[in-house]
């Protein structure tokens, strides 16, 4: 009878994985050296469910979203009595309660010079309204510039737009005659703080520079990279005093990940545009946000229609993506959760210091609940020793995703001290075999 039980689950599993096979094309996946995707049929908290009933704890939250536990009662009952009352509505002439109680909330928390938000669909389209915003708000004006300037290796989308400021060749290579026009700034490194300093001036003097995009102090797609705040300080003071605009992309670093609120909560130099997404919904529903200053939104209000911002997508403000939000941002701001945030924070940095000299560590770097290890090897970001390594960590039941020789960690709020301390010695397991 256990047999049979066994070959049913099995079967189970290779049933869906036939039908993904044939109908599905998967993101950022080489379908022609990659197996099939493993069917993961059940959450809940930090855990995912195979259909074999194995378990792995989701130690990077799903990409960053899932940063409450997934399937969060909380969360799932606020929505679940939404929908039976509002499900979607467009949000061109109409509005609702969901989306002002959203702003009321999030304007709450976050830099006291953001006045305005605009809803789209993703992070890359959040990306995408927030360079449209800073093009046009110079177009407004009667001002001609055209030229962006971002990060070296920075990531802020696959959209076109976002897709030009984004700087790695692995996601823009095909697309390069298409793009937008960029100039990038090298990213602070402690010791290059004049050499940009000179380079943005002296870009200024040559280029008509619309505005600055930047992961403020992490990017995220560049493995975890992390950077000075006091050198992000200096640059963009110098883009305010040459009025150019500045866009915080803060996808993946908002909601709590860096032991604020936001990144951009650890400068005293705030955006005039801020880019949301991941975690704003807790990775329940798909929602972005770009929010901006007064001073944006007031270059838009004219008797001249086309001097509005014409830009529109179908589920802006989906009312139960709203009330998931507003769920999402009240866990946040909670006792237990901002508790959990420093708990989560004082271990990693614990681990850090136990690991940081180990002969296989390169170097290690924590910021918040992010923590992020490079081994003293060298990989393709997608290369058959980076499979190696995510193989070795399904297989002991933790779901991690290294970036070519980058191990990084960015674990559910509501993690467990017993899951974190696997995730460690898992990790501690990997230098054995490397």
């Amino acid at each position: 009878m256990k047999q049979n039980v066994t070959e049913n689950i099995i079967s189970q599993t290779e049933d869906l994985r036939q039908r993904d096979r044939a109908n599905l094309w998967h993101p950022l996946t080489q379908h022609k050296t990659h197996a099939s995707p493993l069917p993961i049929v059940r959450a809940k908290n930090c855990i995912l469910y195979d259909a074999e009933g194995n378990e792995y704890i989701d130690a990077i939250s799903s990409w960053y979203t899932s940063v409450y536990g997934h399937c969060n009662r909380y969360i799932t009952k606020k929505v679940s009595a939404q929908m039976q009352n509002l499900d979607q509505i467009v949000f061109s002439g109409f509005t609702h309660k969901p989306a002002i109680e959203l702003s009321e909330k999030l304007l709450a928390i976050l830099p006291k010079n953001q006045k305005k938000l605009f809803f789209s669909d993703n992070g890359s389209t959040s990306v995408e309204v927030a360079i449209k915003m800073a093009l046009q708000f110079h177009f407004n004006k009667g001002e001609k510039k055209s030229v962006l300037l971002a990060f070296e290796n920075g990531f802020h989308g696959d959209t076109f737009g976002a897709m030009s400021v984004s700087g790695l060749s692995v996601y823009n290579g095909p697309f390069s005659d298409f793009s937008l026009e960029v100039e990038r700034l090298p990213v602070p490194n402690g010791e290059n703080l004049d050499e940009i300093l000179h380079k943005l001036e002296n870009l200024n003097s040559l280029k008509e520079i619309a505005a600055f995009i930047y992961e403020p102090l992490v990017q995220g797609a560049a493995a975890m990279r992390m950077y000075s705040q006091d050198a992000l300080e200096s640059i963009l003071k110098i883009c305010k005093d040459q009025k150019i605009l500045t866009i915080a992309d803060e996808v993946m670093t908002g909601f709590g990940k860096t032991g604020k609120n936001f990144a951009s909560d650890h400068l005293e130099t705030k955006p005039d545009i801020i880019c949301l997404s991941k975690a704003l919904t807790a990775g329940l529903l798909p929602m972005g946000l770009t929010t901006c200053t007064n001073e944006i939104y007031q270059a838009f209000l004219s008797e001249d229609v086309s001097k509005g911002f014409f830009h529109g997508h179908t589920y802006s403000a989906n009312p139960l993506a709203c009330v998931a939000a507003i769920a999402g941002i009240e866990l946040l701001t909670s006792d237990e959760i901002q508790k959990n945030i420093r708990a989560i924070t004082k271990r990693h940095q614990t681990f850090q210091k136990k690991i940081e000299t180990h002969n296989k560590v390169k170097e290690v770097r924590q910021l918040g609940v992010i923590l992020a290890i490079d081994l003293k090897i060298e990989t393709d970001r997608y290369g058959p020793l980076r499979d190696k390594l995510y193989n070795y960590f399904m297989k002991e039941g933790i779901y991690l995703r290294p970036l070519g020789e980058t191990i990084y960690i960015l674990p559910p709020y509501t993690i467990s001290q017993g899951q974190l301390d696997k995730i460690y010695k898992t990790i501690e397991g990997l230098f054995s075999i490397i």
